[in-house]
Order: structure tokens, then sequence, then C-alpha cells
């Protein structure tokens, strides 16, 4: 069964517009299956042609000239509807900017061209032009917990998930049914543990899942690693294991290089790799008082749980885990990047120690712990005396109610 993501939507809705779209993102997210829902909707209203540029043929035909696009499909000018070709793997090409430019430049009154490209570092090598004024982007993640509960057909509780970020629905389900409440547990504690490739959630079983995501990290993160043309992989992987054993911390490269026993420009090209290819996230210092709050060292993310999981060699229920907190912090950061721009998520930080999680667009700001227990408020007195105006929330998984019982708190949408 094909399920159908949000964003197909969001999508369709740009596909009337004179406009390249295209879909980026890491390897195993969905992008081709995306490409081939679009192309049966678009069918039903007009002509479209798909083409997978995996097939080396194709590569070489539109690398001698754009123009051999219409030795693979046909061209009619004569009618009033534009053809819509879609394109996988964009990047295979030698220019693809070219290739885009070129069609867009000569055809956009007779073509629609919607794209698909993986290693987004490797697109943004080739892509020599910025193609302002002539593309749409759409950022393909692993599932959000929205599509997440598509894939698992939970269709009842999904009117109770917001689908956008606001600051009157982000922390409480007020209006979640109790009935519901033991079940979002569940799904949610997967999604924390074994993340949301679409592949990896639609498996059957820990160890297939975990089968799936060891294929991604190996396999898929390959590729990865072949495009950017990196010679020690074994050191990229070691980066990635480092990385995942301290989420929610600050990214040194200095520190990182010397425990690797690397060059800190290797590290940061390393860095900047894993940004390019959607797998790791960097979020930056919120700061208006440069002498008194650490304004340059970034904190890291990872963009999937399940991956972040694989690189540990830990896919324990949350009660018996060492890093319950990191697990929750990197969630909460899924739950904002499926919402909000990179930009728009910051981090606070002094250099007396004093340290909020997350700051949204001076808007809001989060602070999370997995018990409820851990927040003690004179621990952030000096971001609500230095920021009045910016509301900070408690966040976490396990609160005590009267009882002293730990409950679900459903505060994480």
């Amino acid at each position: 069964m094909l399920y159908k993501r949000e964003i197909l939507a969001n999508i369709l809705a740009h596909c009337d517009k004179k406009e390249i779209i295209l879909l980026t993102g890491a390897r195993q997210t969905g992008k081709t299956t995306l490409l081939r829902q679009i192309e049966v909707e678009i069918r039903e209203k007009r002509p479209a042609f798909f083409l997978n540029l995996e097939n080396l043929e194709f590569v070489k035909l539109l690398n001698d000239s754009p123009e051999n696009l219409f030795k693979i499909f046909p061209l009619n000018k004569g009618s009033i509807k534009r053809q819509c070709v879609l394109v996988d793997e964009i990047q295979y090409l030698k220019n693809p900017t070219n290739f885009l430019k070129y069609i867009y430049d000569e055809y956009a009154d007779h073509i629609q061209l919607i794209v698909s490209g993986s290693s987004a570092f490797y697109i943004d090598k080739k892509f020599k032009d910025s193609l302002a004024g002539r593309k749409k982007i759409f950022y393909i993640y692993p599932l959000s917990l929205r599509d997440f509960l598509i894939f698992k057909e939970r269709s009842d509780i999904l009117p109770y998930i917001p689908k956008v970020f606001s600051l009157n629905n982000f922390l409480l389900l007020e209006t979640l049914p109790h009935v519901f409440n033991r079940d979002l547990e569940t799904l949610v504690e997967e999604l924390m543990i074994y993340g949301g490739y679409p592949r990896a959630v639609l498996s059957e079983g820990a160890e297939e899942k975990k089968a799936v995501l060891e294929e991604i990290a190996t396999a898929y993160i390959k590729k990865d690693i072949l495009e950017a043309d990196i010679k020690g992989s074994e050191k990229y992987y070691d980066l990635f294991k480092l990385l995942s054993a301290q989420i929610g911390g600050q990214i040194n490269t200095n520190e990182l290089a010397n425990t690797l026993d690397m060059s800190r420009p290797t590290i940061s090209h390393y860095l900047y790799i894993m940004q390019k290819s959607f797998h790791f996230a960097l979020v930056r210092p919120f700061s208006r008082n440069h002498r008194k709050e650490i304004g340059k060292m970034p904190k890291g993310y990872f963009y999937d749980a399940g991956l972040r999981n694989y690189f540990i060699n830990n896919f324990n229920p949350l009660a018996s885990r060492q890093d319950p907190g990191q697990v929750l912090e990197n969630f909460v950061f899924k739950q904002l990047i499926d919402k909000l721009h990179l930009d728009d998520i910051k981090y606070w930080r002094t250099v007396a120690g004093d340290e909020v999680d997350f700051v949204i667009k001076e808007e809001a700001a989060f602070e999370v712990k997995y018990r409820s227990t851990g927040f003690a408020q004179n621990k952030y007195d000096a971001f609500v005396k230095r920021y009045p105006r910016i509301p900070l929330h408690p966040v976490s998984h396990l609160i005590a109610d009267d009882d002293n019982k730990r409950t679900w708190h459903a505060w994480m949408i």
C-alpha cells in the first residue's frame, strides 16, 4: 500500500505554477515514491512522463544536450496543457543547473519540471547557478509524527496532532481523548527508537527494522561518501559514532579532531557533508550579548533517531536507557524541524553555564528534560531575566502526578 504523506498536497499545490519543483533530502526518505504519486495525480489532468536517471543511457543523452530530452519524450507544443516531466536523481547529470535552466528558459510554457536529488551537498557543488526565481525546493525528511501515524494507519489519532508549529499547541494536547494516551505513547516511543525512514517504519519487528537501518547506514551513506570523494570512510563513520553519543552537546571541531586524530579542516568538511546529505543538523546559538553569551559553537542533532541509535548500537526502550534525555531532546528537534526552517531554531547558553535547549524565532523557548522532576526554576532565572518577552516552557516525557506516579505527558507536537 502506498501511503500519502502530507507534503504531497503541498507539492501538488505548486504544480500549476511556472517554476521548477525540486525535492531533496537524504536517501531512502521516499522521494521516488513521492514523484510516482505526483505523476499519478498529474496524469489525471495533463500528460506526465517519468525519467529515472539511474538509467545511464538517459544520463548520456542529457549530458550531450538538454534537447535530447525530446528524444526520450515527445514535445507537443500545440497542446494548451503543459506536459510534466518528472526526473529522479537529477544529480547524476554532469551539469544539472544547465539542464534545468535551459529547459525552463526555452520550454517553461510547455513543460513543468519536477525533479528529485538525493545528496544535497552533491547538487550544491554542481549547481553553478542559483536558479533564482525558477525553482521551489521541498525538503523530504524521514517521516514526521503525523506521517508516521498515517503509515501506522492511525487516522483516529491524527486529528489531534497539529499540522503546523504554534505556541498554543506545541506543548499540550489537551483535546486528546484519554483512550489514545497509551497508544500514542507506544507509537511515539517506536518513532524515538527506530526513527522515521519509511522502510523501517513499515518493517515488521525489531530485527527487521534494525536490518533496514543497517542497510541505510552502510550502503546508502556509503554512496554519499563516494559521491563526496571521501577517502577515509572509516574516519567518517567514526565521526558519526562520536556525534551520536553527544546529542544536544556543543560541537567543538578542535576536540573532535583531537579525539579522532584528524585535522580540523577535515572534521569541518565531514560535518558539511553530513549536513548537506541531511543526516546531521547544527543548531546555532541565540545571542544578543556576545560578551556574556556563547555565540559561536553549534549544537548537533540527527534528522533520524533510528540512524542515531544504530551508530551507538542501542535500540533499548526509553525506560532502560542511560540517555533518555538525549533521545527526547533529539525528538523535540525533529518535531521542530518538521514545521520550521533550521534557521528559526536556536539554543542559548552563557559562559557561566546557563542554558536553554531551544529558542524559536525569539518567540518561545523550550527546555527539555526526560522527567519533570529535572526542572529547577532557578536554573533558568538568567534567561527569564534577560529575555522576559520570550516565554520559557519546560518539556518533559514523564511527569509526576499527585500520587507521584509517572504518566504520559503529551507535550511534543
